[in-house]
């Protein structure tokens, strides 16, 4: 018997946001106009396939292009530079037709050859920390001009909603071949400073850590409610303001026309502004303290390696009480390492409810009963980071752990984060697919980026992924995840904190503006109502 869910305050939020965006879809729309956007931090690297982060991809979704694209709920597929796609009776190759008279930003027409060339790009072992969603890419043959087939090594679960995804984005070969640099990685980073892509927008310029501008790309191939080509904008001005009370006075001063992740502190405050609309886009997000589980860090026995440790972390946070001072309970616990909004998410109880008697103990069993010294690095600027910060710093001296916070800029935090640079770290994340394998494979799968960076390994986790990449049976595969998600959920290197919607603001005049719960900003429909 299935239990009716209570409609959260977060669920009524998210039905009013998706209510207000049906009823401005209605409205006669206006093109033309800039819209200056408010981000918290720049892009690093504009090439889909060898990215790693948020900041890239959450932009990259509008300068190029996919074979198939996500619906605006996260949950399903349509039809993107293909038009049709047919997956065979044994599950191991999908046939694709491709959209007619497509064109690359430049002018020069999308042809099978950049389709088989992006692909086999995409899933050659090696390329990127996302190949693991197009591994099972074995080649790809072209039929005739408008149809390819993807042959498979193996059954793919996912493979459909993995050509949704931003690194099986549809490039140039010709552009990109041609660009210095003796490796594939070169070549990237060069073609990434003038990307030529197939989706709404092109870059005009870039100044890092300052501002990027983007405009229309008059060759892109969808039409809008008034039959005309999309987008309905004429560009795009992203202004990188990492402080957030900055970026809210920006917009409340009108020199903004949105912004991006508004502290939770402020929502409440900026939803009785008659000037904006305060948004709490739905999301799969999640945040999470992830750890090094290393044994030694700097050559010196790192405490956190010890499960039982990390164990006594958990329990000595109150989750919600961090719910309730952060995002003034708009989020919710966690019930997995996953968001319960991801496809196999398994969990029906909070994890790790505060009992410091129980954390007491545990480090009294690790042999920490005095607690030790570790330190937490955050996004510097970001309220609510340092508010998490703030507030685990004082459980954690309940257990005789003395926290050091330390504020990075957003390149030096995740330089560090990849480097395996730190003992503990705040950060989000958001799935990109509608299904649990992509946030397996980094947070959980050791042979991807060891789990996060942290170091951390199950054998028997690694077996089960990797025997659920291959499983088309829905039970079986159901069972599979069940079995990761109670072995990382154990002993895994995160403490889970809660998952949240995305709260984003915007000027009354900004109209169709989607923020998707795969996170992807989709300015494609937005306009500007003057």
């Amino acid at each position: 018997m299935k239990v009716k869910p209570k409609l959260t305050l977060l669920a009524l939020l998210a039905v009013g946001a998706l209510s207000a965006l049906s009823a401005q879809a209605a409205e006669v729309v206006q093109r033309g106009g800039t819209l200056i956007y408010g981000r918290y931090a720049d892009s690093n690297f504009l090439e889909p396939v060898l990215n790693d982060s948020n900041s890239d991809i959450w932009i990259l979704s509008n300068l190029y292009d996919t074979l198939l694209l996500p619906t605006n709920d996260g949950k399903g597929i349509k039809p993107g530079l293909a038009t049709a796609w047919k997956l065979s009776d044994d599950g191991k190759s999908v046939t694709v037709t491709l959209r007619p008279d497509t064109k690359f930003s430049d002018g020069s027409p999308i042809t099978a050859q950049d389709v088989k060339w992006s692909l086999e790009r995409a899933s050659k072992p090696g390329n990127g920390v996302w190949q693991f969603l197009v591994s099972a890419i074995d080649n790809v043959t072209i039929t005739d001009p408008h149809t390819v087939v993807i042959h498979l090594s193996h059954p793919d679960p996912a493979i459909l909603s993995a050509l949704t995804v931003f690194n099986t984005a549809i490039m140039p070969e010709k552009q990109f071949e041609a660009e210095p640099g003796a490796t594939d990685h070169d070549k990237a980073a060069a073609f990434a400073e003038h990307p030529v892509g197939s989706g709404p927008f092109v870059l005009k310029s870039w100044q890092h850590n300052s501002t990027m501008t983007l405009v229309r790309n008059p060759y892109y191939w969808a039409k809008g409610a008034d039959g005309k080509s999309l987008p309905y904008l004429d560009g795009i001005k992203f202004e990188i303001v990492p402080d957030d009370a900055t970026r809210i006075l920006k917009l409340q001063s009108g020199e903004l026309d949105g912004a991006e992740f508004i502290p939770y502190s402020r929502v409440k405050e900026l939803q009785g502004n008659p000037a904006l609309n305060m948004v709490m886009f739905p999301s799969t997000r999640v945040e999470v303290a992830s750890v090094n589980a290393r044994p030694e860090i700097d050559g010196k026995p790192n405490p956190l390696a010890n499960p039982k440790v990390r164990e006594a972390l958990n329990y000595a946070i109150d989750k919600d009480g961090i719910i309730q001072l952060v995002t003034f309970g708009l989020g919710k616990p966690m019930t997995s390492f996953m968001s319960s909004s991801t496809p196999l998410s398994y969990g029906t109880k909070p994890l790790y409810p505060v009992d410091v008697e129980k954390a007491q103990a545990l480090m009294k069993e690790a042999g920490y009963a005095n607690g030790f010294t570790t330190s937490m690095n955050i996004l510097a600027g970001n309220e609510d980071s340092l508010s998490i910060a703030t507030a685990v710093q004082q459980m954690w001296s309940q257990i005789g752990v003395k926290l050091t916070i330390n504020q990075m800029d957003n390149a030096t935090l995740n330089n560090n984060y990849r480097k395996a640079n730190f003992s503990t770290r705040i950060g989000p994340w958001t799935d990109d697919i509608a299904d649990p394998n992509e946030i397996t494979s980094y947070y959980a799968y050791s042979k991807n980026i060891q789990a996060l960076h942290s170091g951390w390994k199950s054998d028997e986790l690694d077996q089960l992924f990797e025997a659920s990449q291959k499983e088309t049976d829905p039970a079986k595969r159901a069972e599979q995840y069940k079995k990761i998600q109670d072995i990382y959920n154990a002993s895994g290197p995160t403490i889970p904190l809660y998952e949240s919607s995305y709260p984003v603001a915007l000027k009354k005049d900004v109209q169709g503006f989607v923020q998707i719960p795969l996170g992807n900003n989709i300015f494609t429909d937005t306009w500007l109502k003057k």
